[in-house]
C-alpha cells in the first residue's frame, strides 16, 4: 500500500528535498502551506502535477501551526503514516528580535500538532526537527547525551518542543523521534542564512554585480552539512524499529572564516577584499561552536553524510553562479506551471 506522510514547513530548504525524496519513494506526500498574498512555492513548483491527473501524488493544504483546530481537521482528513514536522520561525538572530512569534510558531505550533496528531492519528509516526542550537554554550563535540543549554529565543523554543515530543512518546506510546540536526544548507537555503549569503556574495561578485558583503562574528564555529543528505536520515528515523533521539551531524568542524575562504577561492577572489563588519548581525548571546558526534545514526541508522562544510560552500557557490548564468533562474530546472494552476490554490 502506499504510504501517506505530512510534511509542515514543504516550501522550505528541508520540506523541498524531502518531499523530492518520499516521492521517488512512492509516498503520497501532504504538504502544509501558510497562506500569503504571494505564493512561495518555488523551491516544490518542479515537483507539482495537474491535481486533477490520478497520477499526482503531491497535494498542498492551507494550514498554519497557529492554528490548532486547522491542524486537528487536516491530520484527520489526511490519516498520515508518516508526520514530518519542519515549519517553524527557524532565523536563529531574528527570534530576538521575534521572540513570542518565534515561541508561538516554533514551540506551541509543535505541541498543537502534536495534540492533534494523537488525538486523531496516534498511530503515526512523528518526526520533529530539533536543532543543534540546543546545545548552545555546551563545548563540542555533541552527541545525544550531551546536556542542553540554549543561547537564543529560537533554541529555548526548539527545546520546549524537543522534550514535548519526548513526552508523547513516553507519556502515551507515540511513535514519537526528534532528529537533532547540526546546520544543514544547500542551494535551497535562504538568502539571509550566513551561508547562502556568502556564496551568493561570492558569486555576484565575481560576476561584476556586487562590491561586498556585510557579515558579523567570523569565528564561529559550525559543523555544516548537505541538506540534501539529511533527509535521508529524518526518514530512516521514522522507519526504525523504536523511536528514539538522533544526532545528525558531519563531525566536522568548520568557522565562518574558512567557509569564506572556500567560497571566494571558488571563484579566484580573497574575501577579505570584500567583507564588511556590521554589528547589527551579531547575537546578543553567541554560540561559539557547534560540532556533532553522529555515532549513533550511523550504527542504528546506518546514516553517513559525504559532505562537509567545504565541500558545501564550494557546490553552494558553483550553483549560485549557474544560477546568475541563466539570468536568476533557480539553481532547480523547475517546471513552468500550467493553466490550471490557481493562486489561491496550493
Amino acid at each position: 500500500m502506499t504510504k501517506r506522510a505530512m510534511i509542515t514547513g514543504i516550501t522550505g530548504q528541508d520540506g523541498s528535498y524531502l518531499a523530492e525524496f518520499l516521492l521517488a519513494r512512492g509516498y503520497e506526500v501532504h504538504g502544509v502551506v501558510r497562506r500569503a498574498s504571494s505564493f512561495n512555492t518555488h523551491r516544490i513548483d518542479h515537483l507539482r502535477r495537474d491535481p486533477h491527473d490520478p497520477a499526482n501524488r503531491l497535494h498542498l493544504h492551507y494550514g498554519d501551526l497557529s492554528d490548532g483546530s486547522r491542524l486537528a481537521c487536516l491530520v484527520d482528513d489526511i490519516r498520515p503514516d508518516e508526520v514530518y514536522n519542519l515549519a517553524a520561525q527557524s532565523h536563529v538572530r531574528v527570534s530576538f528580535d521575534e521572540p513570542v512569534h518565534t515561541a508561538d510558531i516554533t514551540a506551541t505550533g509543535t505541541a498543537r500538532l502534536l495534540e492533534a496528531v494523537r488525538r486523531s492519528c496516534p498511530e503515526a509516526r512523528f518526526y520533529q526537527a530539533s536543532s543543534s542550537e540546543l546545545f548552545g554554550a555546551t563545548p563540542p563535540p555533541q552527541d545525544e547525551r550531551t546536556p542542553f543549554h540554549p543561547r537564543s529565543p529560537y533554541a529555548a523554543a526548539k527545546l520546549f518542543s524537543y522534550w514535548m515530543t519526548r513526552n508523547h512518546r513516553e507519556g502515551y506510546g507515540m511513535f514519537a523521534v526528534n532528529g537533532i540536526l547540526f546546520n544543514h544548507e544547500s542551494p535551497r537555503r535562504g538568502e539571509t542564512f550566513v551561508t547562502r549569503k556568502i556564496t551568493r556574495a561570492a558569486a555576484a561578485i565575481a560576476a561584476g554585480r556586487e562590491t561586498h558583503v556585510y557579515l558579523g562574528n567570523l569565528d564561529a564555529v559550525r559543523d555544516w552539512g548537505y541538506a540534501a543528505e539529511y533527509v535521508e536520515g529524518m526518514w530512516r528515523m521514522l522507519q526504525a524499529d523504536e523511536p528514539d533521539d538522533f544526532v545528525l551531524a558531519t563531525g566536522v568542524g568548520v568557522t565562518i572564516r574558512e567557509f569564506l575562504d572556500v567560497a571566494f577561492g571558488t571563484v579566484g577572489l580573497d574575501w577579505r577584499d570584500h567583507v564588511r563588519f556590521d554589528p547589527r548581525y551579531l547575537r546578543p548571546t553567541e554560540v561559539d561552536a557547534l560540532i556533532g558526534d553522529a555515532t549513533k545514526a550511523r550504527e542504528v541508522l546506518g546514516w553517513k553524510p559525504s559532505v562537509d562544510g567545504r565541500g558545501l560552500a564550494k557546490l553552494m557557490v558553483e550553483a549560485d553562479l549557474e544560477a546568475i548564468e541563466h539570468a536568476g533562474r533557480p539553481w532547480i530546472d523547475t517546471v513552468p506551471l500550467p493553466s490550471w494552476n490557481d493562486p489561491d490554490t496550493p
